[in-house]
């Protein structure tokens, strides 16, 4: 079977029927001692641990942009995204900040994927992600190397907080840039940030708000928290956990998502060909791989022009206005 974290017992597990490998490592491989001994006792498959594939990627990930320079930030970020979402409270994002031995787990949401009808289903559900992919408009996560870029603050409009009180939704997204596969990730607006936004947004005459458009307009909606959700293919945090992370982010870091393409692909032909362990069986959660059976990599390549068939050119008489309201 493939199972997450560190194991020093070599026996297979069940799932099913199938025998499914556990990721065997040796005590000489999980004390590396490139890895502080501190942060080696954050490895393992329980909650709030970190599997050592994925903070030995993250750490070379960090610690390559260091050296050539791109990177001063104390701390840099990981994510697992094999392991399950559990309503928001499955931690599987990671802070470390190895200066002052800082080590934070999170939760985070996953990309919701598509149901595209005449295309395909590559949808996820809320717990445990299937379906990967970077094709643009496929609301998928990608796994792979990130640079934070710039954080833009966007006034998202008003809402309700109380019986008698409104309140401002103001909203930080942090740009991740990526490379190889993940190079694209500035076309898809690929980044961090709070999983809120505003639902069944109509517009008020608000001539006064800072906020207004050249009409005296404002948007107010509805709060939507959907930090026990999914997400367009961003990493988003609850509230709380993006006030914490986001000032981390001042300055650029490296942020590194687990699993890549090729990760993928090793579990799925595991899986299809029930290979007996080994030391060298691909990682993945085994409670994540029990639900959905195997991972599917969609690239951009394969999935990009069936999606691009289904867009709606823009009409180029059109004009865009700022939205009206009454007065």
């Amino acid at each position: 079977m493939l199972l997450s974290g560190m194991h020093l017992i070599k026996r297979p597990c069940l799932i099913g029927a199938m025998a499914v490998w556990g990721t065997t490592v040796s005590l000489a491989q999980e004390q590396a001692p490139d890895i502080p001994a501190w942060l080696r006792s954050h490895i393992g498959d329980g909650e709030g641990q970190i599997a050592r594939v994925v903070l030995q990627r993250a750490r070379a990930l960090y610690l390559k942009k260091v050296t050539a320079g791109v990177v001063k930030n104390p701390c840099y970020f990981a994510m697992d995204a094999t392991r399950p979402h559990r309503g928001g409270l499955g931690k599987r994002f990671y802070t470390i900040c190895e200066a002052d031995r800082t080590f934070r787990a999170a939760g985070t949401g996953h990309g919701s994927g598509r149901n595209v009808k005449g295309v395909a289903n590559f949808g996820n559900g809320k717990e445990c992600v299937k379906n990967f992919g970077n094709a643009l408009d496929s609301y998928l996560t990608t796994g792979g190397a990130y640079v934070t870029a710039e954080t833009r603050t966007l006034f998202k409009g008003y809402y309700r907080a109380s019986a008698k009180q409104e309140a401002v939704l103001v909203r930080s997204f942090v740009q991740f840039d990526g490379e190889g596969e993940t190079a694209n990730a500035r076309e898809r607006d690929i980044g961090g940030h709070a999983a809120v936004l505003l639902r069944q947004i109509r517009y008020r005459w608000m001539p006064k708000s800072p906020y207004a458009n050249e009409n005296g307009c404002v948007p107010v909606g509805t709060l939507e928290d959907y930090a026990g959700g999914r997400s367009n293919g961003c990493t988003s945090w609850s509230r709380p956990d993006a006030d914490k992370i986001i000032p981390l982010l001042k300055d650029p870091t490296t942020v590194y998502i687990y699993p890549e393409s090729k990760d993928i692909k090793a579990v799925a032909q595991a899986v299809s060909a029930r290979r007996p362990s080994s030391s060298d069986s691909p990682y993945w959660n085994a409670v994540c791989l029990k639900q959905i059976g195997a991972p599917k990599f969609w690239s951009r390549e394969t999935l990009g022009p069936l999606l691009a068939r289904f867009h709606k050119e823009p009409d180029p008489a059109a004009v865009i206005r700022p939205a009206t309201c009454k007065k």
